[in-house]
């Protein structure tokens, strides 16, 4: 005899479960969060008896669910998970289980879980795919399919889908809601509000996740932190429009509070399924935490690093020419600076943009890529064979999604460029889209780029996107037709090309900065440019809210002038220095500007970054939660705890004049530490006399700490001057 509690399975792993029941017409989840211990009956028969809820008054006869495909049909008033018509008709869906396939991974936990579902009423067959990871990341994928036959009541009338959305149910004490929003330089902003009644909606309609990208959806218990509070989390995968939905009715959703969710955003019209036709919606990305922000980076980081594909060699130390000589593009100049990035250290040039033909200003020459012999009249090999010769690796800027209408390709194939057939809005930046899903612009692109490339042995692009998708739809016979995910699409597909012909070739993701960051692009490139912004007061917190999804080792962090070129604020070299040494690590101020201390100064950060970055590339992100927003204390711990760097900063001042106690998070509080101020950089100013007594031995010598004290207890710290910060280095005794 079978029980019902034989019909429930389970994924577990690294704390982390994801509970179904396989029942007849959907499967409904149970739980999703903390694991449960063993998959035993008496775990699941107990929780298939609470979960059912109360039946309540004016409503449905039968106790609501919340099914793995949420619909009316069920009594779910919310977001549905599917939504979409046969020309005004099939808005009832009701979807049947035909298959399930469970496997578990017995070895290092995790598993998959895939549904088969067919829908009579709207013909599609939809497929949900669910997989564990080692790390505790749920990956929900969903695929639908326009099946000949499978609904008669339409025929073959064709499907509009207007949206797929993966959602899964959160309890009741999940009561504070986390995003993000922002703007050109000042991305990843955090926003918090309570989790109120009702649907709160995060919609990027820019053809990118934007600036103002939601990034990282988070719903925990109230005053969740960087180490404290339980958290779930949604990820969307995808780099073109996004949805992000947190919601919470009054009646619940089954015997739980409240759900979170993500999918792409489509434009009406955009994905119309005729027989046969399929769409794959894109991977939503599922964390949870009891302990924290930096949980959730922490399994989000150990899944990136686990990608065969992931960077594996030292990061090299890169020197960008952007804000060092903008479109000045002298061969005598730029041999200068390689020559200067050589004796400080710089192991990667990249040139910017303004090498290619008509390219003096932003206004004209995108879509041109052909080096411009006016400029360049040996073509761009001296400079390379210069780079070459010191060792160095080369770099290329591309904008290859762009085009100017002030370009050789934009008169020669007005066509291609996207945007409605009745005329052209305004431009961005003096520039529209290039529209790449278009097969003759796909194929000139990759001819273009697969060329250079091969001709100067380039190791590594700088991809850039400047400006948003508006108006997004693509010229043809038939009218226009919305273009956003054709668009995206296209772009995944030509950069998989490209690293396919070049398995050496690594590719940066910039889009005026920071607009197209999420783990969907990134399962292609190799890096991110976090901002355009190397003003490092601004930059300290873009880098530390980007650091909650991507990992310090693929964030792109650039020492500027000392008057920055986006914020006009002037800073110390020191702190410009610190803040960026703790990433992917570069330079773009223009160091033939720069004498000889200020140079030795630079030359000490290169070392140490060469010193440290084995372990700022492989360690576990570390925040302290403090009370103070004027100060942070943020580090990265090595994986066994036996090393660690911490920046203790400041960029404002306080009403306080003392930090108090303040704890080291992430160390070992069983171990005994050797500590020491790092001030290779130069010391930091301080608003105080003297420095606590602790301070002042570690600066002068190693100092031995035990880990309880700087995990438990805390140490206080030096009140520094505002712009400020200091390196404090950690290491285990015995190691």
């Amino acid at each position: 005899m079978t029980s019902r509690a034989d019909t429930v399975v389970a994924l577990r792993a690294a704390g982390v479960a994801f509970v179904l029941e396989i029942v007849q017409p959907i499967p409904r989840i149970l739980h999703w969060g903390a694991d449960l211990g063993d998959s035993t009956a008496t775990t699941a028969s107990a929780l298939l008896l609470t979960a059912g809820p109360a039946q309540l008054n004016n409503s449905p006869d039968s106790p609501r669910t919340f099914s793995v495909l949420p619909t009316e049909y069920e009594g779910w008033s919310g977001t549905p998970a599917i939504a979409g018509h046969a020309q005004g008709r099939a808005t009832t869906p009701r979807p049947q289980l035909v298959r399930h396939i469970v496997e578990v991974n017995d070895a290092s936990g995790g598993g998959e879980i895939e549904l088969e579902f067919e829908d009579a009423v709207s013909g599609l067959r939809t497929t949900l795919h669910y997989h564990l990871d080692e790390h505790g990341v749920l990956s929900v994928d969903t695929a639908v399919v326009r099946e000949a036959g499978l609904s008669p009541r339409i025929g073959s009338t064709s499907y509009t889908l207007e949206g797929i959305l993966t959602l899964l149910p959160l309890p009741e004490r999940a009561t504070e809601i986390l995003d993000f929003t922002g703007k050109w330089c000042r991305e990843r902003a955090p926003q918090r509000m309570p989790f109120g009644f009702g649907t709160h909606l995060r919609a990027a309609h820019r053809g990118k996740p934007g600036h103002d990208s939601p990034f990282l959806l988070a719903a925990g218990t109230r005053g969740f932190a960087f180490r404290q509070g339980e958290v779930w989390a949604v990820h969307l995968a995808w780099s073109g429009e996004q949805r992000y939905l947190a919601e919470r009715i009054t009646e619940g959703a089954g015997a739980l509070s409240s759900v979170l969710g993500a999918g792409e955003d489509l434009h009406p019209g955009e994905v119309i399924l005729d027989d046969g036709d399929r769409y794959d919606a894109p991977t939503v990305l599922f964390v949870w935490s009891d302990s924290g922000l930096d949980t959730l980076s922490d399994r989000l980081h150990r899944r990136l690093r686990s990608r065969a594909h992931h960077p594996s060699s030292p990061r090299p130390l890169v020197l960008n020419t952007w804000e060092a000589v903008y479109f000045d593009h002298d061969l005598e100049r730029l041999s200068a600076l390689v020559d200067k990035g050589a004796t400080v250290g710089v192991e990667r040039i990249v040139l910017d943009d303004g090498w290619f033909r008509g390219r003096r200003e932003a206004d004209a020459g995108l879509g041109d890529w052909y080096v411009d012999r006016s400029i360049w009249p040996e073509g761009l090999s001296p400079l390379v064979d210069l780079v070459r010769s010191h060792g160095m690796q080369f770099g290329l800027w591309f904008e290859p999604e762009m085009i100017n209408l002030d370009s050789d390709l934009a008169r020669a194939h007005p066509d291609w460029v996207l945007g409605p057939a009745e005329g052209l809005g305004p431009a961005s930046r003096s520039q529209y889209v290039l529209d790449i899903a278009r097969p003759e612009a796909y194929e000139y692109l990759l001819e273009r780029i697969d060329a250079l490339v091969r001709e100067h042995r380039i190791d590594y692009l700088k991809w850039d996107h400047n400006r948003d998708l508006l108006e997004a739809v693509s010229r043809g016979d038939d009218g226009d037709r919305p273009s956003v995910r054709r668009q995206t699409v296209a772009l995944y597909r030509l950069l998989d090309e490209l690293r396919h012909r070049h398995p050496h070739l690594e590719i940066e993701t910039c889009s005026g900065g920071g607009g197209r960051i999420d783990l969907g692009i990134l399962d292609r490139t190799d890096r991110v440019w976090a901002s355009d912004c190397n003003d490092p007061v601004e930059r300290t917190q873009i880098e530390r809210w980007t650091r909650t999804v991507v990992p310090p080792e693929l964030i792109g962090s650039h020492l500027g002038a000392a008057r920055s070129h986006t914020t006009a604020r002037t800073t110390d070299l020191s702190f410009r220095l610190t803040t960026a040494l703790t990433a992917h690590a570069g330079i773009e101020q223009d160091l033939t500007a720069v004498d000889d201390v200020e140079l030795g100064v630079i030359a000490r950060w290169a070392a140490m970054y060469r010193e440290f970055r084995d372990l700022l590339h492989t360690g576990r992100v570390a925040n302290a939660d403090l009370a103070d927003d004027a100060t942070a204390l943020s580090g990265i711990v090595a994986q066994d705890g036996s090393a660690a760097l911490f920046t203790w900063s400041r960029t404002a001042t306080s009403a306080s004049g003392q930090s108090g106690r303040v704890r080291f998070p992430g160390l070992d509080a069983k171990a005994l530490y050797s500590v020491r101020v790092r001030e290779d950089l130069g010391a930091a100013s301080r608003h105080q006399g003297d420095d606590p007594a602790w301070i002042v031995r570690a600066t002068a010598d190693v100092l031995e700490l035990p880990g309880a004290v700087l995990v438990s207890a805390g140490v206080p710290l030096p009140t520094l001057n505002p712009q400020q910060s200091m390196l404090i280095e950690f290491h285990r005794i015995g190691e």
